[in-house]
């Protein structure tokens, strides 16, 4: 049986092309013993009370979620396991919606055992160090007072402020050099080393790459999802006995 790796998917109403292939993505699935969402599975998540409102919201995030928990839930019923992992545009997606999927709501980072393999799982994007000011934001987003204090804000303030988180990053991203924005080597070697692993699979750089590495005199290796684009997806193939694949796919195959 295979083991399913994706990240980055970014799910959108304005991207209906990616979710339409996703949902096509899914029912290739069925038999395969699990499936890992590393995180920035959706463009942005303001809170699983947005399930509640259905058509009310005129945004379209309300049904896209919907649509897209009974998906995954209907994978997962058919025998599945299914894993989410928070990335830097989802960070308050919670166990509500997790559960509305059938998901497993994963810390980042994770170390798993698949066929005899360790694997440390990660979104990455607290693998780039040298971009201080997005490492200063990160460690606000993830404490619980200031989400409690997003949360309870009303629905529509919260999409806005979504909007202009996103529109800031943009802007912030596009003045900085390439390498800031990509994993700081030596933090890649740390906690490959603190989880005591060989191989590292992350996303959130957007730059897909099998990386081939030595770690105390031995054979190491650092996977890097790609993220999913209207025409094609990325994947991560785990089968037994056989080393991790990463592979690029069209939506129309």
């Amino acid at each position: 049986m295979s083991t399913l790796l994706i990240s980055d998917l970014h799910l959108h109403p304005q991207a209906p092309e990616i979710t339409a292939g996703f949902l096509a993505y899914l029912e290739r699935a069925r038999g395969a013993e699990a499936l890992y969402i590393l995180g920035d599975f959706f463009e942005a998540w303001i809170g699983d009370d947005l399930l509640a409102l259905g058509d009310a919201d005129p945004s379209g995030h309300a049904a896209l979620a919907a649509e897209v928990a009974r998906a995954l839930a209907s994978l997962a019923e058919s025998g599945t396991a299914i894993y989410l992992m928070h990335g830097n545009r989802d960070f308050l997606l919670g166990d509500d919606y997790a559960a509305a999927c059938g998901a497993t709501l994963l810390p980042d980072p994770s170390v798993v055992e698949i066929d005899g393999q360790r694997l440390l799982l990660m979104h990455g994007d607290s693998l780039c160090t040298r971009d201080a000011a997005y490492m200063t934001f990160r460690a606000q987003a993830r404490d619980p007072q200031w989400q409690a204090q997003i949360l309870s804000m009303p629905i529509p303030e919260r999409l806005a402020l979504a909007q202009q988180l996103r529109d800031r990053s943009g802007e912030a991203n596009s003045n900085k050099a390439e390498d800031i924005m990509d994993v700081t080597p030596d933090e890649v070697v740390r906690v490959m080393r603190e989880h005591d692993v060989t191989t590292l699979i992350h996303g959130h750089t957007h730059r897909p790459a099998l990386h081939p590495m030595e770690l105390g005199g031995q054979p190491a290796r650092r996977l890097v999802l790609g993220d999913w684009q209207p025409t094609k997806g990325w994947e991560i193939r785990l089968e037994a006995g056989q080393p991790p694949k990463l592979r690029d796919f069209p939506f129309d195959a």
